[in-house]
C-alpha cells in the first residue's frame, strides 16, 4: 500500500533529522497546529494522503525530540529501531493481545517476553506478570494482587464483598513518594491521604527504622527503586526482613531503577529487591520501546489472577496463560511484541551495557558541571543528575535558557527546599557527544545568567 510506505519514508526522515534540530518545538511550529486542529470537522472525507501529509507537515515539527540522543527532562527514553519496527508490524496485526483464543500470537511473545524480563532482571522465574500502560497502572496492577492477598488472610473476599465493611489495610509509603503510587492507591480505594509515611535519608532512601514497631500483618509497605530525583534505592534488605516478619507485602515502584538490576555493575544499588512481593516498572523508560508499555510483577500469580479473572459464556479459556486474567484491561493492543523485539534485539548483554551506558553519561554531565563551578546536589550513582546554577531565581533561568537554546532539553524539581535542574539519562541514542554538546549549552547558558 502506497499510503504505508510513504508514512514509513517519513517517519524515517523525522528520525533521521532529529539530531540536527532543536529539541523543543518553536512557539511558532505550536501555534500553526493549534490554529490547525481548532478548524471543525470537514462534512466531506479528506483523501487518506492528504491527511497524512498534513499530519506530517503539522504534527512532526510540533513534537518533543524525545527520540533523540538529547532530551533529559523526564526518564524518557527513545525506541530502539528494533522495538519501533515490531510496533509497526505488531500494529498492522491489529491483535487484541487480551485473550490468546484472539490472538495466539501476542500472547505466546507476551508469555515469552515475560521469561525473558525475570531473568534479566533477576526476579523469581515463577513470577506472575501484567503488561499494562505504565507505571502508575503497573503499580494499581500489583496492588490489587495485594489487597486479595492481604484481605484474603483475614476471611475477606475483596472482588466478591468489595471494600464496605472490609478490614483495615495499612500502607507505608516513603515521604518522597511518587505521585503515581499516590493515584493508584486512590483508586484502589486504600486511599491517597490514608498512608502512613516513612522517614528518608538525604539522598531520598526510605530509613528501614522507621518501621520498627509500626507494621503488622494488614501492612503494605511501598519501596522504591529509582528516586525520581536523585536515582538512589531504598535498602531492601531491611525492609524485606521487616515485612516478613509480619506476613505483610512488600512491594516496589521501579519504573526506573529496577533495570539496575540487569546490570553487573549496577544491581549492588538494588540489592535484596528480589525479595519484594510485587514490582512496577516501565518498558519504555530504560529498555527504550514504544510508548505504552508498563510492566508489574508478582512474586505469587494467584491473587493477581483471583483479582483480574472474568467468567464470559462466549470466551473459551485453556490451559495457557491468559493474558486477561493479569490485568484489569481485557481488549488491549499486543506489548508484548514490543518487549520480546527489544530484549532479544540487544540481549541480556545488550540491557545491561544500556544501563551502563546511561549511568556513565550521568557520571560525565556531573563531572562536567562541577568542573565549571556548577553544584551537584545528589550522589550520582544511577542516571539521574540535580544541578543548582546559584539561588532558586538563577537556577530557574538557566533553566528557561538552557530550555530555549535548544541544544538539549532539561526540566527543573524542586529537591530539599532548593530549586534545581534535574538531568534524566535512559535513551539508548544518547552519546558521549550529546552529552558534551548538551554540557557546553549548559555552561554556557548557565554562565550567562550568572553574568546577568
Amino acid at each position: 500500500m502506497r499510503l504505508l510506505d510513504d508514512a514509513a519514508a517519513r517517519a524515517t526522515r523525522y528520525l533521521e533529522g532529529l539530531g540536527n534540530r532543536p529539541v523543543a518545538p518553536s512557539a511558532d511550529d505550536v501555534a500553526r497546529l493549534e490554529d490547525f486542529l481548532a478548524e471543525p470537522l470537514p462534512r466531506e472525507r479528506t483523501p487518506d494522503a492528504v491527511v497524512l501529509d498534513r499530519l506530517d507537515a503539522l504534527g512532526s515539527p510540533a513534537t518533543m525530540a524525545s527520540a533523540g540522543g538529547r532530551y533529559f527532562g523526564l526518564v524518557i527514553g527513545g525506541a530502539l529501531p528494533a522495538s519501533l519496527a515490531a510496533s509497526w508490524l505488531a500494529a498492522a496485526w491489529d491483535q487484541n493481545a487480551g485473550l490468546s483464543m484472539c490472538s495466539p500470537a501476542a500472547a505466546r511473545f507476551e508469555e515469552a517476553a515475560l521469561r525473558d524480563l525475570l531473568a534479566v532482571l533477576g526476579l523469581p522465574p515463577g513470577c506472575g506478570g501484567a503488561f499494562v500502560t505504565g507505571a502508575t497502572m503497573a503499580t494499581f496492577t500489583s496492588l490489587l494482587a495485594a489487597r486479595r492477598a492481604l484481605l484474603a488472610k483475614q476471611g475477606w473476599d475483596v472482588e466478591a464483598r468489595g471494600l464496605y465493611g472490609a478490614p483495615e489495610l495499612r500502607v507505608f509509603v516513603s515521604e518522597d513518594i511518587h505521585p503515581s503510587l499516590r493515584k493508584a492507591l486512590g483508586m484502589l480505594g486504600l486511599g491517597r491521604d490514608r498512608v502512613e509515611t516513612l522517614p528518608v535519608d538525604r539522598e531520598g532512601r526510605i530509613r528501614a527504622d522507621g518501621l520498627a514497631g509500626r507494621i503488622d500483618g494488614a501492612a503494605v509497605v511501598c519501596a522504591q527503586a529509582g528516586n525520581v530525583n536523585t536515582g538512589a534505592s531504598d535498602p531492601f534488605h531491611a525492609l524485606a526482613d521487616a515485612v516478613a516478619a509480619h506476613g505483610g507485602w512488600l512491594h516496589v515502584d521501579g519504573a526506573f531503577g529496577l533495570w539496575a538490576a540487569a546490570s553487573p555493575t549496577r544491581r549492588h544499588l538494588v540489592a535484596g529487591i528480589e525479595r519484594a512481593d510485587s514490582w512496577a516498572t516501565d518498558a519504555h523508560k530504560w529498555l527504550n520501546v514504544p510508548y505504552d508499555s508498563g510492566l508489574a510483577f508478582v512474586r505469587d500469580g494467584a491473587p493477581l489472577v483471583e483479582a483480574c479473572s472474568f467468567e464470559a459464556s462466549y470466551v473459551d479459556k485453556g490451559d495457557l496463560r491468559e493474558p486477561s486474567a493479569t490485568t484489569p484491561e481485557m481488549s488491549r493492543r499486543a506489548r508484548g511484541v514490543e518487549v520480546w523485539a527489544a530484549l532479544h534485539a540487544l540481549g541480556s548483554d545488550g540491557v545491561a551495557d544500556l544501563v551502563e551506558r546511561s549511568c556513565q553519561h550521568a557520571e560525565q554531565f556531573a563531572r562536567g558541571l562541577e568542573a565549571a563551578g556548577f553544584e551537584v546536589l545528589n550522589d550520582v550513582t544511577l542516571n539521574q543528575v540535580l544541578v543548582s546554577f546559584g539561588d532558586d531565581a538563577t537556577t530557574l533561568a538557566a533553566i528557561q535558557a538552557i530550555q530555549q537554546d535548544g541544544a538539549c532539553w532539561c526540566g527543573g524539581t524542586l529537591w530539599r527546599g532548593r530549586r534545581a535542574m534535574r538531568i534524566s539519562v535512559s535513551s539508548w541514542a544518547t552519546d558521549s557527544d550529546d552529552v558534551e554538546w548538551s554540557l557546553q549549552a549548559m555552561i554556557r547558558c548557565g554562565r550567562a545568567v550568572q553574568n546577568a
